[in-house]
Order: C-alpha cells, then sequence, then structure tokens
C-alpha cells in the first residue's frame, strides 16, 4: 500500500483487504443479542447485532473504504460526509453534508484511511457529536503520532482503530512516511488542478 510505484487499481485492493481486517477489529466489541434459530436438525442458541450502525465515510478517500465494511455489517446505513483540506492553511473545508435531520443510530464508523493533522476527523466528529450519535468509532489505515495524540485531546470517548502509527513529526502537514494523498492514489488525480471554491470552514450542522 505505502509503495509509490503500486497501481490504483492495486492500491484500492490493497485498501478493501486492509479495511476489512481492522473493521473486524472495530467492530468486535458492538452488542449483540442473544437469539434461537431453527435449523434443520432442531434450535440452536446464536446472538445477532443490536446495534443500529451507520458507516461515515469522509469523501473522496474514505469511499474505498465501505465496501468491506458492509461486508461485515451488511444492514448497516451510509452516510456521506465531504470534507478536505486546504492546502495552504491545512484548515478543513466541508462541501457536502446531507445527514438526515433525525436518525436512530447508536454507532457511527468514520471511514478515512489517513489521521495526518487530524483536522478534517476534529471536525466530523465534532458534526458527528451534535447529531447526536451516542458511540463514535474511527477506522484507519495509517496515523501519524501528533495527529492521533491531538483527535484523543479534543474528544474523550473516541475509539480508534489504526494498522500502523507513523513517529515522524509532519511535513507540511503529510505523514512521514506515510503514503501520499490516499484519495489521489486511488482515483489517479495527481496531477488535478484544484480550486477552493467549496463551503464553510466550520463545520456546521445541516439545518432542515
Amino acid at each position: 500500500l505505502r509503495e509509490s510505484s503500486t497501481e490504483p487499481s492495486t492500491f484500492r485492493n490493497t485498501l478493501k483487504d486492509i479495511t476489512f481486517y481492522l473493521g473486524y477489529e472495530a467492530t468486535k466489541n458492538l452488542n449483540v443479542t442473544d437469539v434461537q434459530v431453527e435449523t434443520p436438525m432442531g434450535t440452536a442458541d446464536c446472538q445477532e447485532l443490536s446495534d443500529n450502525v451507520v458507516l461515515v465515510p469522509i469523501m473522496r478517500a474514505g469511499l474505498g473504504m465501505v465496501d468491506p465494511m458492509l461486508e461485515l455489517i451488511p444492514n448497516a446505513a451510509v452516510q456521506h460526509i465531504g470534507m478536505y483540506r486546504s492546502k495552504e492553511t491545512l484548515v478543513p473545508i466541508q462541501y457536502y453534508n446531507k445527514l438526515p435531520a433525525r436518525h436512530n443510530f447508536d454507532v457511527a464508523i468514520i471511514l478515512e484511511p489517513l489521521i495526518a493533522t487530524a483536522g478534517t476527523l476534529d471536525a466530523t466528529v465534532g458534526i458527528l457529536r451534535r447529531w447526536g450519535v451516542p458511540r463514535i468509532k474511527i477506522l484507519s489505515v495509517i496515523a501519524s503520532r501528533e495527529g492521533l495524540d491531538r483527535l484523543q485531546s479534543h474528544h474523550s470517548g473516541l475509539e480508534i482503530t489504526v494498522g500502523a502509527i507513523d513517529e515522524t513529526p509532519l511535513v507540511n502537514g503529510m505523514i512521514i512516511p506515510g503514503l501520499g494523498d490516499a484519495g489521489d492514489r486511488q482515483f489517479s488525480t495527481f496531477d488535478h488542478e484544484h480550486h477552493e471554491t467549496a463551503a464553510p470552514t466550520s463545520p456546521r450542522k445541516r439545518a432542515r
């Protein structure tokens, strides 16, 4: 995944594989209820998921993590938040948020491949807390130590699952050695021209 010569198709497939195994770890403490089911040979005592789960990929890099999580939790809902980081100021800028005004979710799982400065995650957690989700999990492939520390200092009670932590200080907001820009590497947009015409820098709850 980290290797710079990895083709986008291989990058996407590897991201899916890693997400599946990280997701398995992240979901092992979800709440279940005891049920009985009828087998061809009798009655079996089993368990089924009782938490109502919503997956929240941060567009666009988080989109590649949705399918493997739906393999683990097929009945999970999916809600998208669009957020990008200004390359000049590193401030998170929200450009998409259509969270419904009412919900009955017990757990939100934020999908974001990288935790660098943690600015976009910091803003997204704030949005979901104002939305009223009681329990928030974060799933990431790689985190910087300083981004992880910042996120945990700003928000108590987060459940964060990461594949690796890079200890080297950030350079211009990028994880070192990291893997580069996860969105660009998935979608082959290395040479795109970026125009910052999106909406507000301070995320707010969508009014309906």
